[in-house]
């Protein structure tokens, strides 16, 4: 199973750099970076730092957006890095998030997002391109410059539509599930249904992204998960039913979460019951870690990949090293 790091491009640019390459010695497979907006730098010129830095991991935007982003604009900007990381980028996309609300925006539907993925590869092809899509055009639309023959298309997932969609279309799936077996495994089946809708000889590759901080301090590490577990009963509150939650606690949730993104959940998370946010989160020491990889491997996930939260960027870091850690544990057990 491979491991991977996602990030959000909020540090200063001489830090990130410095931070990401640290990441790549690390051993890490896999490298994202989010795309929210106002809410941090621009992703782009990120992973082109990133590119620069690096040499072996794999770039990815977790995620984009086909409302801020045309699909067209979008396919040119991961077209430019992955010449410049030399083949390395991965185009990762998802319907937008409470971040596309204070632009006015509401998020992609389900039909604009597939749109969009085949307008991307269309064009990636090289060839002109006439294509009427949902909440886009594109009229004789062409790269006037060379293009590589294929960019792996990763769908940001949670919810059972846009997880059929994946198993049908995507090269990937960055799965935001939490980290308990049967919400995996929800979301898995749910893939597998549109990977046999389309005749698919197999799934596409599964990225389970983990938030959390890892402490063998596990009451700091509870407390920076708390946030990210608010997350899931205002976009995925079908997880918080298989993993227990009372409908009643997710619907007063749901009513009094309040920000842009996870880590403005505020007063809210302190709702959440321990063991609810453990289920859903990175929130304990480098064993509790350990045990959710073991989890994942049985399940046949591709790669986990950690989204330290909590803190400043040196109780990030000692995440990103203590999970380093983790991973080697687990290769050699």
């Amino acid at each position: 199973m491979h491991a991977g790091v996602a990030l959000q491009p909020v540090y200063p640019s001489d830090q990130f750099g410095d931070l990401v390459e640290r990441i790549e010695g690390l051993g890490f497979d896999e490298f994202w970076l989010t795309d929210s907006s106002l809410h941090s730098r621009y992703s782009y010129m990120y992973l082109t730092i990133a590119a620069m830095r690096t040499s072996r991991m794999t770039l990815g935007t977790a995620v984009t957006n086909p409302v801020t982003r045309h699909p067209a604009l979008a396919a040119v900007a991961a077209t430019t890095l992955d010449e410049i990381s030399g083949g390395r980028a991965i185009m990762g996309i998802g319907a937008g998030d409470r971040p596309l609300l204070a632009l006015g925006h509401k998020p992609a539907r389900l039909q604009q997002l597939e749109d969009s993925i085949h307008a991307m590869r269309a064009l990636w092809t090289g060839e002109h391109v006439t294509f009427k899509g949902a909440g886009f055009e594109l009229d004789d639309a062409h790269m006037r410059f060379d293009v590589p023959a294929d960019i792996p298309v990763y769908v940001s997932a949670s919810g059972p539509r846009t997880l059929e969609m994946a198993g049908r279309v995507a090269d990937g799936v960055v799965l935001l599930a939490g980290l308990h077996p049967d919400g995996l495994t929800y979301a898995l089946e749910h893939i597998d249904r549109g990977v046999e809708a389309a005749g698919r000889s197999e799934r596409p590759q599964i990225s389970v992204f983990a938030y959390g901080e890892i402490n063998e301090d596990e009451d700091k590490a509870l407390a920076s998960a708390r946030t990210i577990a608010a997350w899931f009963p205002q976009t995925a509150p079908m997880y918080c039913e298989i993993a227990g939650l009372d409908k009643e606690l997710i619907a007063r949730v749901q009513r009094e979460y309040s920000g842009g993104e996870f880590q403005e959940a505020g007063k809210v998370a302190e709702m959440l019951p321990d063991d609810f946010v453990r289920r859903m989160a990175l929130a304990g020491n480098r064993a509790s870690v350990l045990e959710h990889m073991r989890t994942l491997e049985g399940l046949g996930v591709d790669c986990m990949t950690l989204f330290p939260i909590g803190g400043d960027i040196h109780t990030r870091t000692a995440t990103i090293e203590a999970f380093a850690q983790c991973v080697d544990d687990f290769r050699a057990e």
